[in-house]
């Protein structure tokens, strides 16, 4: 009987060393569950149980009523646009975008759209041109901000679109104007200066602007995305020297786009 007791101690003292070193290698603070990839593994959702335990008034009790539930609501799964024949190009662009912003979870594109699983600005801009890659008339190019505030420095990029003579862009942000644009803008100068103003209203100073060439619509391609064919200081331009700067880059693309025709 003593041995019993004695062994039934030291099991419960190594289930709290076990945790107490849990605890420790997580810092105390929320940890990092998708380590394992996608699906979530068995192992990880064993430790964020045990962690809803350990934080949670309720403790063990809530996890095995949740656990055990069976008419627990189903997470809406946002659809992959479909488009008909008609359907025009900013239409199609207006789809992409509420796709995206209805997305709440984060992997590569194909991986997101399988899964639905929260994307952030550059997740965005990847599935941005996961979903045009079937448009060749819509030509896409990375558009990335530094701006500051407060003297902190933060960046944001989108997705540029150029389609019928027009700019537009894609894209995630807490801001509403910081985000989508419809294909209305002539030039990419008025595209800039768009975001310039947004920032603006925000009291943030808009200092670089980084833009990309034209993305490949070859799914199968080698060729790398690049990111910054043009790095602009902003706020050290004229404005006519900042709309020479994109003019060249307007050039630049549609030579590319020329040459790889």
């Amino acid at each position: 009987m003593l041995k019993a007791t004695v062994g039934s101690v030291e099991e419960r003292d190594e289930e709290q060393e076990d945790e107490g070193e849990e605890e420790l290698r997580d810092g105390g603070v929320p940890f990092y569950v998708n380590r394992g990839g996608l699906p979530v593994d068995e192992e990880t959702w064993e430790r964020m149980w045990r962690h809803v335990a350990r934080i949670h008034p309720s403790g063990e009790a809530l996890g095995k009523e949740m656990r055990g539930a069976t008419d627990l609501p189903k997470i809406p799964v946002p659809s992959v646009p479909t488009y008909q024949p008609t359907t025009t190009i900013p239409q199609r662009l207006e789809a992409i975008q509420k796709y995206i912003r209805e997305l709440q979870l984060m992997d590569i594109a194909k991986e997101m759209t399988r899964e639905a699983l929260p994307i952030k600005c550059l997740e965005a801009v990847i599935l941005g041109i996961h979903l045009t890659n079937n448009m060749p008339g819509v030509e896409r190019f990375p558009l990335s901000f530094k701006s500051q505030f407060s003297g902190i420095h933060f960046h944001h990029i989108v997705l540029g679109v150029h389609s019928g003579g027009r700019f537009g862009a894609l894209g995630m942000s807490r801001r509403e104007d910081l985000m989508f644009k419809p294909l209305e803008f002539r030039t990419l100068m008025d595209l800039v200066q768009d975001y310039d103003g947004a920032y603006r209203g925000y009291w943030h100073t808009l200092h670089k602007v980084k833009i990309g060439q034209y993305v490949s619509h070859d799914t199968h391609s080698v060729e790398q995305i690049e990111w910054k064919h043009s790095i602009l200081d902003v706020d050290k331009l004229t404005k006519d020297e900042l709309r020479k700067e994109l003019e060249r880059h307007t050039r630049d693309m549609r030579l590319k786009v020329q040459y790889s025709g």
